[in-house]
C-alpha cells in the first residue's frame, strides 16, 4: 500500500495521477487535511493534519511506502515532518520517499535548513528512505507569462544565472517511479532539468512564440521584493522569492547531474514546451 501526503496540492495531484496510470488506484491512499477537497481524486482518502498529530499514526496504518511531500508552512516544516516520520515508525511504514530541495545539503536558500532537518530525521529514523532533491519548479517562472506579455517585461533578480528548474509533471512522474520501485532505497537524487536556461532565454522564447517583444529586466533583490509585495504577495513570501532569485544568480538553481531524465527514461521538459504550456 502506498500513501501520498499533501495529495490535494499541485504536485500531490500529479503524483496521484501517475500512480493511477500505473494501475495502483486500489493500492494508493491520499493523505489530506480536508477530505472534502479530495473527492475528485478517485482514490481512498484519509484525514491527515500536521496540526492534529493524533490523526497521523491512524492514517498511516497499513501503509508500506509513504511519499512525504514537503509541507507549505515555512518555519513549521521541520517539526511537522519529524512528527510524520515518528508516526510512520509507530505505524509500521517501511519506506519513506521525501521531496527535498536541490542541493539541500549545501544550498544557501532560505528554505534549505528545514529540508536538511528532515533529511537528518529520516536518516536517524531507522526506516528505509529515498530523498528526491527537487529543483525549483519551472512554473515559478512561467506561471505569470500572461502579465509579461502585457507589460513586455519579465522581472526578477536572477541575473544571468543558469536555471535547471523542472516541471511539476516531471518531478511527479519521478516520485511515482521511485515510490513504486525497490531499487532506490538509500538513494539521494538531485532532480533538475536536462538543459539550463536564463530568464533572458525565457523572454526570448516568449517573444518567439507570441510574436510580441518581451525582454528580461534584472532588478536588485530589495526592489524586486517591493514589486512582489505591491502585486499582493505577503512580505515574507516576497522576500523569500526575491532572495531565492538572487541566489539563483549565483548558481543555486544549477545542476548538471541529469538524474531526473535518467529516472524518467526520457528527456525532461524543454523551455519551448514550458512556454507553450504556459501560453495555452
Amino acid at each position: 500500500m502506498y500513501a501520498v501526503t499533501g495529495a490535494n496540492g499541485q504536485l500531490g495531484r500529479l503524483v496521484i495521477a501517475a500512480l493511477k496510470e500505473k494501475g495502483l488506484d486500489g493500492q494508493t491512499i491520499a493523505l489530506v487535511r480536508d477530505l472534502s477537497k479530495a473527492t475528485d481524486l478517485g482514490i481512498t482518502a484519509r484525514h491527515f493534519d500536521y496540526d492534529e498529530p493524533e490523526t497521523l499514526e491512524p492514517a498511516l496504518k497499513g501503509i508500506d511506502k509513504l511519499l512525504l511531500i514537503s509541507g507549505s508552512e515555512i518555519g513549521k516544516r521541520g517539526l511537522q515532518h519529524k512528527t510524520v516520520i515518528d508516526a510512520a515508525v509507530r505505524a509500521g511504514v517501511q519506506h519513506i520517499t521525501y521531496t527535498s530541495l536541490l542541493h539541500a545539503d549545501t544550498s544557501e536558500i532560505t528554505l534549505a535548513p528545514e529540508h536538511r532537518q528532515t533529511e537528518a530525521a529520516l536518516k536517524a529514523s531507522g526506516l528505509k528512505y529515498s530523498i528526491l532533491r527537487n529543483a525549483w519548479y519551472t512554473e515559478n517562472y512561467t506561471g505569470n507569462l500572461g502579465a509579461a506579455l502585457e507589460s513586455g517585461t519579465i522581472i526578477g533578480s536572477a541575473g544571468g544565472g543558469q536555471l535547471n528548474t523542472a516541471s511539476r509533471a516531471d518531478l511527479a512522474a519521478a516520485a511515482a517511479i521511485v515510490l513504486t520501485s525497490s531499487s532506490h532505497v538509500g538513494q539521494i537524487y538531485e532532480l533538475a532539468n536536462d538543459q539550463a536556461y536564463t530568464l533572458s532565454d525565457v523572454a526570448a522564447e516568449l517573444s518567439r512564440q507570441s510574436g510580441k517583444s518581451v525582454v528580461y529586466k534584472d532588478l536588485p533583490k530589495a526592489e524586486y521584493s517591493r514589486i512582489l509585495i505591491s502585486m499582493g504577495l505577503p512580505a515574507p513570501v516576497a522576500d523569500l522569492l526575491a532572495d531565492s532569485d538572487a541566489k539563483a544568480a549565483s548558481g543555486a538553481f544549477s545542476d548538471e547531474s541529469g538524474a531526473l531524465g535518467r529516472l524518467l527514461g526520457r528527456p525532461t521538459q524543454t523551455l519551448e514546451q514550458a512556454v507553450a504550456q504556459a501560453l495555452n
